[in-house]
């Protein structure tokens, strides 16, 4: 799940479904970011990016802001995105060129914020380095780990539905990265910030189809509509979906914080007691979960397991942050999600019984695994 087939939109267009986002200091080169951008849920190896959609990553400066959103990414009410306050990637591909055995050859390229193109090919996983940038893309190995099927007959029943050990959803299926790994200088200087990132249609008139930053906002805390006594019969994922998430607009966000307020004291009450107080009728985490962007430093060293969301919660705790924050490939942050949840850490950790991919991730560009060369078929009912 993560973010896979998040909304009616993604669902009709899987193209541009984004299925997860990571960022991360680089683990060859410290103090460089890493950015993997996957898409197409249930991708094949001859499936090749969309020459129709800009797929793009967002990088802001994270301000510390205190009180429930302890982050905001700065000037975020600032529209001119192109004035140096915003570091944004653009990716985009040309038609794919195909041989008669379903082979393809296609290129791409990456716009970077000083305005410099980077080409590629697609497949190429040397990496083409220059302007401070390396980039891949490719079908590749899915890395998220979950028991997506426990985790939803969780939300149907009420009772936390885990077994030890779990299994992860059609595991072998594949998806198509996109892997950028970014020199600091690019950066502006700055080493705690904040990332998105999204997919739009290309041409002279944009529209966002998808936007993600941390996982499983849409699809565990925004997706069930029974507990939200406001709005229970409204499907808000595509609506949110389309919102900048670095300048959430006025007109739909006392939908969003109705929903989540409902599905966070859900989630909270699954071990029989209450964490996480509402306070007129406000869950504490709300806003914090509404500043969907991953918040990672990188003058910290990299970490693969116990930095997500180590930063934001810190912060909340007012305490300093002892991690590089972000989303590790390899991090079963799902575990992180459930207890920080369930329990806000007041009890044994809530664990889904997977615990890492059956393929893991390298600590070498271009991160992801390869992919599977026969993967499970897409589900009928997806």
């Amino acid at each position: 799940m993560s973010d896979h087939i998040s909304g009616p939109r993604a669902l009709a267009n899987p193209i541009a479904d984004i299925t997860d986002l990571y960022a991360f200091p680089s683990p060859e080169r410290p103090g460089n970011l890493v950015l993997v951008l996957n898409t197409l849920p249930f991708a094949k190896v001859t499936d090749a990016f969309s020459e129709g959609l800009i797929y793009r990553l967002r990088v802001r400066e994270a301000i510390a802001t205190g009180g429930a959103a302890p982050f905001a990414p700065a000037h975020a009410h600032d529209h001119d995105h192109d004035g140096g306050h915003e570091y944004r990637f653009d990716i985009v591909f040309d038609p794919a060129v195909r041989a008669e055995d379903g082979t393809f050859t296609q290129g791409g390229s990456v716009r970077t914020p000083s305005g410099d193109t980077v080409a590629f090919q697609v497949g190429d996983e040397s990496g083409i380095e220059t302007n401070g940038i390396r980039v891949f893309a490719g079908a590749r190995w899915d890395p998220f780990i979950l028991d997506a099927p426990a985790a939803l007959k969780t939300v149907s029943t009420g009772q936390l539905a885990f077994t030890d050990p779990g299994s992860i959803f059609m595991d072998g299926k594949n998806v198509l990265g996109i892997t950028l790994e970014i020199d600091a200088a690019l950066l502006g200087g700055h080493t705690l910030l904040a990332v998105i990132g999204e997919t739009q249609t290309r041409g002279v008139f944009n529209v966002r189809i998808e936007r993600t930053g941390r996982p499983e906002v849409k699809n565990l805390l925004l997706a069930p509509k029974q507990f939200d006594q406001l709005n229970r019969d409204i499907e808000i994922r595509d609506i949110y979906n389309m919102e900048d998430a670095f300048h959430e607009e006025e007109g739909y966000g006392n939908a969003y914080r109705a929903r989540l307020n409902a599905n966070l004291a859900f989630w909270d009450g699954l071990d029989g007691k209450v964490d996480w107080p509402l306070v007129d009728g406000v869950h504490p985490l709300t806003e914090l979960v509404l500043a969907d962007f991953l918040v990672v430093d990188i003058a910290k060293p990299y970490q693969e397991h116990g930095s997500f969301l180590e930063i934001e919660l810190a912060a909340v705790h007012g305490r300093a942050h002892e991690t590089c924050g972000g989303r590790a490939l390899n991090d079963d942050m799902m575990d992180t999600w459930f207890t920080t949840f369930i329990t806000g850490g007041n009890g044994p950790a809530i664990r889904d019984g997977v615990d890492a991919s059956s393929r893991p991730s390298s600590q070498t560009f271009p991160y992801l695994a390869a992919p599977n060369p026969n993967p499970p078929e897409k589900p009928e009912h997806h």
